[in-house]
């Protein structure tokens, strides 16, 4: 099991390189990110976008394109167009946001012709290196699904399972986190995590332990846990961390960077490819963790 971003990058370096496809490329920090990653033999980079400013930024950043594949496209649509077909015709298997906003890039991921549709919903998945505990931290959904549904909630979590047992983790602990520990009717999400926990008793949700209702500090903390005389495996161990909706998640996410200076990475899952999309004020190595973690995720076929 990998406990930080540095064994990541150890293992992703190790494994056969990957080709990265980057929609929309002219943006420093995705340049130096995909750099890092290509100097330490982990990527091979596909850059679609306006060739001029790619050429001018690599030339500030000081970085040579000779080894890059360059697709000049000026017009943004266009470019992640081209660059997610690059991934669902199989030419590359990571699909990676610059310089453009979010839903352009998800309209080209989502087209039913040319897209990465597959039988999921596609949902952001956060990892953060909690150093105080010596371990990752997965965290969903902060990022694409605004009030997820029971069933969209059962997509998420497989979803950040498959990003879990990606890193060594065999049977991920899912924690669904509410406001309070206990099944309240006045509380939808408390009945969701109830639901949820039901089905993967079932079998229904596989690969993992699913437990819910928890608030955050027993699901994270074993003291507090015993503290509320919570007992369940998931209890003070989770791994995975389900949040009710993305302003929670959000919130979370963005304190455990700037309150608690967490290194992080984040990757969109659901489609047939992983995507990495990290938030623009985010750095180049946040980038580079994401670019790792992403290569090692293998493809969903159905």
């Amino acid at each position: 099991m990998l406990e930080n971003f540095n064994q990541i990058i150890e293992k992703a370096v190790k494994q056969k390189k990957v080709k990265i496809s980057v929609a929309v490329a002219q943006d420093k920090e995705v340049l130096l990110a995909v750099e890092a990653a290509k100097k330490r033999g982990i990527v091979e980079a596909v850059l679609t976008g306006e060739a001029r400013l790619i050429k001018k930024m690599a030339y500030d950043l000081e970085i040579d394109l000779k080894n890059y594949e360059l697709i000049d496209e000026k017009d943004p649509v266009s470019a992640c167009r081209k660059a997610v077909m690059a991934v669902s015709e199989g030419s590359a298997q990571v699909l990676m946001k610059g310089l453009v906003d979010t839903s352009i890039l998800l309209k080209a991921v989502l087209d039913s012709q040319t897209g990465l549709r597959s039988n999921r919903i596609l949902s952001h998945v956060a990892v953060s290196e909690a150093f105080q505990i010596k371990r990752l931290i997965f965290m969903s959904d902060g990022g694409m699904n605004i009030a997820p549904d029971l069933y969209a909630k059962k997509d998420i979590i497989m979803n950040a399972v498959s990003v879990a047992r990606a890193v060594g983790i065999k049977s991920p602990k899912v924690a669904l986190v509410c406001a309070k520990e206990k099944v309240d009717s006045k509380m939808p999400c408390t009945m969701d995590a109830h639901e949820l926990m039901k089905m993967n008793e079932k079998g229904e949700i596989a690969n993992c332990i699913v437990g819910g209702p928890f608030g955050l500090d027993n699901a994270i903390s074993a003291e507090a846990a015993k503290h509320k005389g919570i007992e369940h495996p998931v209890a003070g161990n989770a791994d995975i961390v389900i949040v009710p909706n993305i302003e929670t998640g959000n919130v979370f996410y963005k304190a455990l960077v700037y309150f608690a200076n967490y290194k992080s990475a984040g990757v969109i899952m659901g489609a047939k490819a992983p995507i990495v999309l990290t938030s623009r004020a985010d750095t180049a190595d946040t980038k580079l963790n994401s670019i790792a973690l992403a290569t090692l995720i293998p493809n969903i076929t159905e």
